[in-house]
């Protein structure tokens, strides 16, 4: 039972920093007209933060079994 109460509060947390990291504040501060390798700025950004979400949660969620 302790177990999933960690695993909760975990994926809460993985929530709650997808909610501040794809939140106006910092999308704010990544939308220029600079591009990586040809890439927008912003869409490197939004690209590198989602793939982290996922592999957070992945590690989380299999970490269980």
């Amino acid at each position: 039972m302790i177990q999933r109460g960690i695993v909760h509060q975990r994926l809460v947390a993985v929530f709650l920093l997808g909610w501040l990291l794809l939140g106006f504040p910092l999308l704010a501060l990544f939308d220029r007209p600079e591009t990586i390798g040809g890439i927008p700025l912003l869409i490197v950004y939004l690209s590198a933060a989602w793939i982290a979400l996922i592999v957070l949660l992945a590690a989380i969620v299999e970490r269980r079994r």
